[in-house]
């Protein structure tokens, strides 16, 4: 016992508290607890996650997995000292990239990097961690969070997380499902999500921007508007995809829209998407004036309104719109495939403009 307390002792004075780490577990069970599934089997250890897979709801089951943070979108949370929202984020970026193959997210972990162990501010962030999960009705199975001392400063951190999701084997989405008079849905983003961060913190340092002051034309305080939780389509494209046609799917992250919807289509077709159809919401407006940016880079950096796109059999657009209308999804036809050369294109200008 004498050698433990001795080996803590040392290591608190290193910068690691054990005991606070412990105390922030204590803290996040419930949120944790709010994202159990069915299939979740309880690993008495606490090493692992284990989730039984129900092999007889499939023929050919193909787990999917996918992994991401929340880039420097976190350094404004750290700023504004709000983190109980960067979590729904973090769950975002990574269970919207499995859906666009047709997969339905089962679990996540995360992994959380600090200075210093903060139980209560830890318990927030997975506290938003847990909420995400719900959103997408997947489990939060574990996850790690581990003490940097030296490497980070005491009220820094930085979260990763990654996924995994099931889908049938013949029902896989992608570009080779796409055909020629297919019609381009879009699925309305809440903000810039969590993509653009370091070009929107630029411009808050260049333009000299109060991130606590209300701006009218964006309805809030400006720090809090930056800091709107990125938009989870997760179920409501596993119920479209149960409801309709789809042939592909493209989750709207770094790179914008065009770029990201090129990668789901097949070599021989070209999107044509339509500025007309959407007015972007007001905060990239407010970017692009107050950092001078252009058109051109604002829609190469940013989603500009558009977080998830579906591409439909042209016979299923219509009852598409009505199952995301029903889903409270605000969703538009943006455009249609044509033949080309695998290439989205956006046409046109934005009402207004």
């Amino acid at each position: 016992m004498a050698a433990d307390s001795k080996a803590t002792g040392a290591y608190a004075a290193a910068g690691v508290d054990i005991a606070a780490g412990e105390r922030a577990v204590d803290l996040m069970k419930s949120h944790v607890a709010r994202t159990r599934r069915p299939e979740q089997v309880t690993d008495a250890s606490g090493f692992a996650g284990l989730f039984r897979l129900d092999t007889a709801k499939y023929e050919d089951p193909v787990l999917a997995t996918s992994t991401d943070g929340v880039g420097t979108k976190v350094l404004l949370a750290q700023k504004l000292d709000r983190h109980d929202t960067i979590g729904i984020d973090l769950v975002g970026m990574v269970v919207d990239d499995l859906v666009v193959s047709g997969a339905e997210p089962l679990f996540m972990t995360d992994y959380i990097a600090c200075g210093a162990v903060v139980p209560e501010r830890i318990a927030e962030i997975v506290g938003g961690i847990a909420e995400g999960c719900h959103q997408a009705g997947c489990s939060l199975i574990g996850g790690e969070t581990a003490e940097h001392p030296g490497a980070m400063g005491p009220e820094e951190y930085d979260l990763a997380g990654a996924g995994t999701g099931v889908v049938e084997g013949d029902a896989i989405l992608g570009p080779d499902r796409v055909r020629e008079g297919d019609a381009v849905i879009a699925m309305a983003s809440s903000g810039p999500h969590s993509n653009g961060y370091s070009l929107v913190r630029h411009i808050v340092d260049t333009a000299d921007l109060d991130l606590t002051a209300h701006v009218p034309e964006l309805g809030g305080e400006l720090g809090e508007v930056l800091l709107t939780p990125t938009r989870i389509y997760a179920k409501d494209c596993v119920a479209l995809t149960d409801a309709v046609e789809v042939h592909a799917y493209s989750h709207i992250t770094g790179g914008g829209l065009a770029a990201n919807l090129s990668r789901s289509l097949p070599d021989h077709v070209d999107a044509d998407l339509d500025r007309s159809t959407w007015t972007p919401d007001p905060v990239f407006g407010f970017l692009a004036e107050k950092g001078s940016v252009s058109r051109e880079d604002m829609e190469a950096t940013f989603n500009m309104g558009v977080g998830m796109v579906a591409i439909v059999a042209a016979e299923s657009a219509e009852r598409a719109l009505e199952v995301l209308a029903e889903r409270g999804v605000p969703a538009w036809r943006l455009g249609t495939v044509r033949s080309g050369s695998g290439r989205a294109h956006l046409n046109g200008d934005h009402p207004g403009v």
